[in-house]
């Protein structure tokens, strides 16, 4: 196969993170990841995107997302669901909310949380589904597993 999508599966992409005033009493702001596109070169360092009283977002950018062929079912289940998507893990740094990893994969984002890591999540573009589909095509293969009767099945007579 000379597939460049399955044989090198990494993809630059940039997180996009953003930041509303909140009216609560108790916390004043949140911050979430909102999407994600892809990287066209713009630096790792953060741009500001747009900005008002009430929010602002930033494009973080120098990310890669990268797939590995033991996170392949992970992907497969991602790529099931009703609405793929991309795990984004971020930490507050100072005042604003930076991106530090970005996985399609449900396992690698379940460890993530089990650490109590920030975790995400946002809608998966199109090309990037189409991206995941091929290399799930070419390394994913269903274990199937073989039930067992339970030893009171075994010998069992019916008259």
């Amino acid at each position: 196969m000379n597939d460049p999508v399955v044989n090198h599966p990494a993809l630059p992409i940039a997180v996009i993170i953003g930041r509303r005033e909140l009216a609560n009493r108790w916390q004043s702001q949140v911050w979430e990841a909102i999407g994600v596109i892809p990287d066209l070169g713009g630096g790792a360092a953060p741009r500001l995107l747009m900005k008002d009283s009430a929010e602002e977002q930033w494009l973080h950018g120098g990310f890669e997302l990268k797939l590995h062929r033991d996170e392949a079912e992970s992907y497969y289940l991602n790529l099931s669901a009703r609405e793929p998507c991309v795990f984004v893990v971020w930490r507050m740094e100072e005042t604003m909310a930076v991106p530090k990893f970005v996985t399609v994969s449900y396992g690698e984002a379940a460890r993530f949380m089990d650490a109590n890591e920030q975790v995400d999540i946002v809608p998966m573009p199109r090309e990037m589904c189409d991206w995941l589909l091929a290399f799930v095509n070419a390394h994913y293969r269903p274990v199937s597993k073989k039930r067992s009767r339970p030893p009171s099945f075994n010998g069992a007579k019916r008259g």
